[in-house]
Formats: structure tokens, sequence, C-alpha cells
């Protein structure tokens, strides 16, 4: 080799060790999100983990000032056997089911909406069903509470204000002040998830207007040209394109719904309700209300997780092998 040869390729290294220092560039700006992460979230579940494995029932264990006695999975095996946990399981599936095709089918159909009108006719609707979204829980559900108040509620009054006889011929009653809204596991369950559809259905909505945005409008004009009506275009050409939108929504609204607390907790004054408990305020029940049991609490909590990561797990494997297809 030449004296100019080698001098040319003298460059070669460190332009391999240049690139080799880019590429770790996007995980050294990724690192104080995963510590953040890490902080905040795996962390607290790791401890709520190791919490479930010992027999914890006064403050002053948690505090560290008290011995924790191990109890491996004797915990597991007591909720996992216990039959009201199989109730407040079904309690929980049931309601997940019927908000998540709720809220999709109402937020579906809000979107469709928005994206058929105009412009600022789009916005101002847009803007007001994002109202309900943008209300924290805990104000959306205590106005709710007050719609369905007993005595001074609007719901009670626009009974009341009904003919007596028309009344008692169709509810078996005439006089609604002093009836308890929240008494019954299924008008309660009814109306918590008319308060959880009404929080959620928003984001559906403007998730579904943006990848309606997204789409070619050619396909939809041709299939207009065809004759296909507004049902067929749907089925045969948006929801196909939109599948892994509406994947991740159920998902998302999937995870929502199990965790659902302050609706529950709001509308119920409590946890005094047990006929109407769901997971995440069974755990909470546990853990806190006398006599607490931190232990069986955090291993309903642990429960609750496992399920909602199986959950993500079967829509991740779903995704993965539609891309392989």
């Amino acid at each position: 080799m030449t004296a100019p040869d080698a001098f040319l390729t003298r460059p070669a290294p460190p332009a391999r060790s240049f690139r080799r220092g880019a590429g770790r560039v996007p995980y050294l700006l990724l690192l104080p999100c995963l510590l953040v992460i890490g902080a905040l979230l795996l962390w607290p579940l790791g401890q709520v983990v190791v919490m479930s494995l010992y027999d914890l029932d006064s403050v002053r264990q948690v505090r560290g000032q008290r011995p924790w006695p191990f109890a491996g999975l004797a915990n597991y095996r007591e909720v996992l056997t216990d039959p009201f946990f199989h109730t407040v399981l079904r309690n929980t599936v049931l309601f997940a089911v019927a908000n998540v095709v709720l809220t999709m089918v109402l937020g579906t159909l809000v979107g469709l909406l928005l994206h058929r009108l105009g412009r600022r006719m789009a916005a101002f609707v847009g803007g007001c069903v994002l109202l309900a979204w943008a209300t924290p829980a805990l104000t959306g559900t205590i106005t709710w509470k007050w719609i369905f108040d007993d005595t001074n509620g609007l719901v009670t009054w626009l009974f009341n204000a009904l003919p007596d006889g028309l009344s008692s011929a169709l509810f078996g009653r005439s006089d609604w002040t002093g009836y308890g809204w929240f008494n019954a596991p299924l008008s309660f369950f009814s109306i918590l998830t008319l308060v959880v559809v009404w929080h959620s259905f928003p984001f559906i909505a403007v998730s579904v207007l943006a990848g309606l945005k997204s789409l070619p409008s050619e396909l939809l004009e041709a299939a207009r040209v065809d004759g296909a009506g507004p049902w067929r275009s749907f089925w045969s050409i948006t929801f196909p394109l939109l599948r892994p939108v509406f994947g991740i929504l159920v998902v998302l609204s999937t995870i929502w719904d199990f965790k659902v607390f302050t609706q529950q907790y709001v509308l119920a004054g409590g946890t005094q309700d047990r006929p109407t408990f769901m997971l995440s305020i069974y755990s909470y029940a546990t853990a806190f209300s006398p006599p607490p049991k931190y232990g069986l609490g955090a291993t309903i909590a642990v429960v609750l997780t496992v399920i909602l990561l199986i959950v993500t797990g079967v829509y991740v494997r779903s995704l993965l092998k539609q891309e392989e297809l």
C-alpha cells in the first residue's frame, strides 16, 4: 500500500466511532424518561408485589416499626378462593365489557358526525364534547350525584313532574322523593355506566376523528360513486383501515374501565356498598377499611395488574400477527 492510500484510509475508524456514538444518542435522550417511569411506576409496583407476600395488618408494619411476617402465597390463595372475590371479578368484567362497547359505539358515532360537519360547526361541537373529557372525574361525578339526588335532584324532579296516573301506570309509584337511585345494584351500575361513558367517549370521538382525517379521500369518494352507502363504506373501507386505531382504543378503554375508582367511590359514598364492589375499590377497602389488611389489599391490586397485562399482551400479540400477514 502506498503512502497516499494509507493516508486516505486513516479517517475511517473515527467515522465508525462517530456512527457508533450517534447510535447511543436516542438511548441517552430516553434515559431521563425511563428514570422517571422507573421511579414513579416500577418502584411502587415492585413495593406492592413485595407487600402482597407478607401479612401486613398495621400501619406500624408499613412504616417499618414492626416486623413483616412472611406469608408467601397465602394471601393469593385466600383471595382467589374467596367466593366474594369471584363476585367482584364478575362485576368488574361485566361492567368493563358494557362500558367498552357503549364508549366505543358512542365515540365512533360522534367521531363520524364530526367528520361530516363543516369546519366551524365541527370545532364548536368538538369543543362542547371535550368539556366532558376535560372535566375532572371527581367534579363530574359530584354533578351526576346531584342530578340523581333523591330529594333535590333533577331526575327526581322530572319524575315527580309526571302525572300521578301515568307515573303509577309506568313505574308503580307517583312520589319519587326519597327514592334511592343508588341503593339497588342494577340502578347503581346503570348510573355508574352513564357517568363513565359520559366522561370517556370524547377521547374515542377525537381519536376516531383524527384517524378519519388521515384516510385518503379518494377511496371514500370512489365508494360513493360506486353506490356504497355510509354503512357499507364504514365496514368496507373505514373500519379496515382504522383497525389498529380501534384496537388501541379498545385496550385503553378496557384498562380504564377495569380501574374505575373515583366515580364508584363518590356515587356509593365510600366503601360500605359491598354488593357493587369492583376490583379497584375492593382492593382499597380491603387495605384501608378497619381492620386494615394491607397485604391482602396489595394482593388484589397485583391480581388486577396481571389481568390488565394479559389484556394488553393479547392485543400486542394479535397486532404483531397482523403485521406478519
